[in-house]
């Protein structure tokens, strides 16, 4: 089991841009981290309703 470590960060609050930081933190996770983060947000704003799976079948046609 990985522990988390803590981070503080002590700023001016007249300084401090709170979207910017966030941007920089983003920016700085991997991809694969940044989309599960998505659907972790998109799933807890929407749920995760069941739904019928797709399918798709490919058929070849006989040349009469």
């Amino acid at each position: 089991m990985q522990l988390m470590q803590k981070q503080i960060k002590i700023r001016d609050l007249k300084e401090y841009d709170e979207i910017k930081d966030n941007l920089e933190y983003w920016l700085s996770r991997p991809p694969a981290e940044r989309v599960n983060a998505v659907d972790h947000l998109r799933n807890q704003f929407h749920g995760n309703p069941v739904r019928l799976q797709r399918t798709a079948r490919i058929i070849q046609l006989t040349h009469s």
